[in-house]
């Protein structure tokens, strides 16, 4: 297939689905959501959907999405900051489980459109529960001031809002602290602090049935051979042991990452080895256009020559073609000595990784395989 291409291994992602099941106890009151803005592949997702899973979904193109590679409407959610008139005409329609609010005027506006349409909606209100991630500052969502969710202090006065308006159903609440989290003792702060709003709300005599602690869960980047597979086991006993639920509650994940970021590599050419006065570059034909979370976060990918002539290992920047200075995988990696016309594989890009993608320097998209 030309390069650069993403290649899915379905034959992985099925054993982290069993891994995920198997971690969810029979008498679990737990109910995973597939984050799909990870990975929109179609053979991937209905293989998550064939599995029973629910969809996180942030816009209406995703919920579209869902539909069409088969996830049930009412095991869908719906977040994201800046939901559109028509997304939210869309979502009510085809009536998805729930929508998670972030904001009061947002509130106000779903219960229009559902007036509107002559329907009532289940929603969740987005607390930021002041809850660090120790995560990378682009990817941490639960400290108290940032566009998503709505402060501890003005949680009470939201819920009594949504309970006085006609045509929304309040439900619950929604949480999501930040991504790539690996310790997953970082998640018992989260518990402890929605064990304490929940005995608020009890004091307020506020009924709550849903609880939603987002996702979070990372993988691991530099060993993906070692660990291709997260620790879900660790990831819910922590949600197990930690939040003191109420009758009839329900907790719902919102998982993209964990569940799909390790069974896709991207596959880039190389195209020239250039020797510098002090560093040797590989230049291969993926660049940020490709796969950006390097340039945009800094973060670090596993990279190997799948076609190697040596067992000598050499330093080099492993770098694209874009036109900006950003566009670097990797600077200083030992890799064995490279030639022009080798393939490199960039691992753990199953997540955040085609989606992102983009057209700069008028490029074409990579394309996609799963097998």
């Amino acid at each position: 297939m030309k390069t650069p291409y993403y290649h899915y291994d379905l034959k992985l992602l099925g054993a982290t689905l069993d891994a995920m099941g198997q971690a969810v106890r029979e008498d679990d009151p737990f109910v995973v959501h597939y984050a799909i803005k990870a990975c929109y592949n179609d053979a991937v997702c209905r293989m998550i959907a064939s599995r029973g899973y629910g969809a996180d979904c942030v816009s209406e193109g995703e919920i579209k999405h869902c539909l069409e590679v088969g996830f049930k409407p009412e095991n869908i959610v719906f977040a994201g900051v800046g939901k559109t008139d028509e997304g939210i005409d869309y979502a009510i329609s085809q009536g998805i489980g729930c929508f998670n609010v972030e904001n009061v005027p947002e509130l106000e506006v779903i219960n229009e459109r559902a007036g509107l349409l002559g329907k009532t909606v289940n929603v969740a209100l987005r607390i930021n529960p002041d809850v660090d991630a120790h995560t990378h500052e682009k990817i941490t969502t639960g400290l108290n001031e940032n566009k998503f969710g709505i402060a501890m202090e003005d949680m009470v006065s939201a819920i009594r809002k949504a309970e006085k308006l006609e045509h929304v159903n309040y439900i619950g609440l929604h949480f999501h602290i930040g991504s790539q989290v690996l310790d997953v003792s970082l998640f018992a702060p989260l518990c402890e602090r929605i064990n304490e709003l929940q005995d608020m709300l009890d004091g307020e005599g506020i009924k709550t049935t849903y609880i939603n602690v987002g996702g979070g869960l990372g993988i691991d980047y530099e060993d993906p051979n070692g660990h291709p597979i997260p620790d879900f086991e660790g990831y819910f006993s922590v949600f197990r042991n930690g939040l003191k639920l109420r009758a009839g509650q329900k907790v719902h994940f919102e998982l993209g990452r964990a569940v799909v970021g390790q069974c896709g590599t991207l596959y880039s050419k190389v195209l020239y080895v250039k020797q510098g006065h002090e560093k040797k570059f590989v230049i291969l034909d993926a660049g940020f256009t490709d796969l950006v979370r390097v340039a945009m976060y800094g973060s670090y990918h596993y990279i190997e020559n799948t076609t190697p002539h040596s067992t000598t290992l050499e330093p080099y920047d492993v770098v694209g073609p874009i036109c900006e200075s950003s566009d670097v995988f990797a600077e200083g990696r030992m890799l064995p000595a490279t030639e022009r016309g080798d393939i490199y594989a960039i691992r753990s890009a199953g997540a955040y990784g085609h989606v992102m993608a983009s057209t700069y320097n008028y490029r074409d998209l990579p394309g996609e395989v799963a097998e």
